[in-house]
């Protein structure tokens, strides 16, 4: 879709629709271990009937995984209008409730004070306006509510990439293509945690928490 001279495009990169949506699902569709195992972690600390946001779902995968786990409900907000096509469609086939809108993260359709708890996996590198959707989650959670981003790490290392994508058993051709779009791509957007530290002083948050992973490293608010 075109952008108006006036009007910042919401996301870095090619956008996520059509064909490259359709790619990028089959591909992470391969890891769904890595996302059941997120939903486990979340779901842990969430309350029958939380009301939970996944920000850009992409194909719905966590926001799947998580429905099976319990009454709890979802939505998911993506800028691409294939993954919300995409994830209706996951979320039907497995017989879940989930309610997936097409949407900005840095201008998110929701009231105030709405959700309990929110998850942002892989994405928040590809914001125009990180700060911008930091504060929108703040605002959208409830008092109390957390929040979680679990992205790439920019220090991380080219042998742990390696690995990383070896284990998402891709094939060859896709293998090599993935690293080259962590190589020449994804590495090239993402944050150090002293970036997240200085967008959370720019927001109501103020502070965050920080755990180091493989080749990434999950960031938690709390508002």
């Amino acid at each position: 879709m075109a952008m108006t001279a006036n009007k910042k495009k919401a996301f870095k990169g090619l956008g996520m629709e059509g064909r490259i949506a359709r790619w990028y699902a089959r591909n992470t569709g391969k890891m769904l271990d890595q996302f059941q195992r997120a939903a486990r972690e979340a779901s842990a600390s969430l309350q029958a009937g939380a009301h939970v946001l996944e920000v850009a779902p992409g194909p719905g995968y966590f926001a799947v995984a998580l429905a099976e786990l319990g009454a709890f409900r979802i939505v998911g907000l993506d800028i691409s209008h294939s993954f919300v096509e995409i994830a209706t469609a996951n979320a039907k086939r497995a017989g879940v409730d989930i309610e997936f809108r097409q949407g900005d993260a840095a201008a998110m359709p929701f009231e105030n004070d709405t959700f309990d708890f929110i998850y942002c996996r892989a994405a928040f590198k590809n914001f125009s306006d990180p700060v911008g959707a930091l504060k929108e989650m703040h605002r959208v959670l409830k008092p109390g509510g957390r929040a979680v981003i679990s992205d790439l790490r920019k220090d991380a290392s080219a042998a742990d990439i390696r690995a990383e994508v070896d284990g998402m058993h891709l094939g060859q051709i896709n293998s090599v293509l993935t690293q080259w779009i962590f190589k020449h791509s994804l590495l090239k957007r993402a944050y150090l945690p002293d970036d997240f530290h200085r967008m959370a002083s720019q927001t109501p948050f103020a502070s965050c928490e920080i755990v180091p992973e493989t080749i990434g490293m999950e960031v938690s608010f709390r508002k």
